[in-house]
């Protein structure tokens, strides 16, 4: 059975993942109980690890840069505890490649949408290119879901946001949604935070 994170790290961890979030997305990141997220959020908040922010009707949780370095002390001494460090640092460089792979292709898309640029970019293409990182990415979580948890979900979902672009161009890149971007992104901060890295 693989290793279950604590709960308040995994809150703390899911705001620093979203980047900024209202408490039942907090929540559901890591399916979480709403209530005892928001339990957890107020004590990180007392302690001075997360903010609360208001725009006009919306709302939502960041992580301070108190909370950042707290949450990252949390998450290497969970990484040692569950013995998975040596696997985390393995998957982050073999992901790398591919990282490069999907920031390209996201970015050459949002260009030939706005008709900037030289090339020109296919949809096809571009599905073609996130496809090919749906299935590294299916590697990646496998291995580490086999000693960790918490990782679970992101192929699920950058598959779906891959598949439902070929038909739907904004899931390449859209911010209000679980896009091939959003996705990778969380992906790509999971391992740096875990690891203590510098995007």
């Amino acid at each position: 059975m693989a290793y279950r994170t604590p709960t308040d790290i995994l809150v703390l961890h899911a705001v620093r993942i979203l980047g900024y979030a209202e408490t039942a997305r907090v929540a559901a990141r890591f399916e979480l109980p709403v209530e005892a997220t928001a339990e957890h959020l107020l004590d990180a908040q007392a302690r001075g690890w997360v903010t609360r922010t208001t725009f006009a009707e919306d709302s939502g949780w960041s992580l301070t840069d108190l909370g950042k370095v707290h949450g990252e002390r949390l998450l290497a001494a969970d990484l040692d505890r569950c013995g998975i460090r040596a696997v985390v640092v393995q998957v982050h460089r073999e992901f790398l490649p591919h990282n490069v792979v999907v920031a390209d292709a996201c970015t050459a898309w949002q260009l030939a949408e706005l008709g900037i640029g030289d090339a020109t970019v296919t949809l096809d293409e571009t599905t073609t290119r996130l496809a090919s990182a749906a299935r590294a990415l299916a590697d990646f979580e496998a291995r580490l879901v086999a000693d960790a948890d918490r990782f679970a979900g992101y192929h699920r979902r950058f598959a779906e946001a891959v598949e439902r672009a070929s038909t739907d161009p904004a899931w390449i890149t859209a911010t209000d949604r679980d896009s091939c971007h959003r996705v990778w992104f969380e992906f790509h901060e999971d391992l740096i935070a875990s690891l203590g890295l510098v995007r």
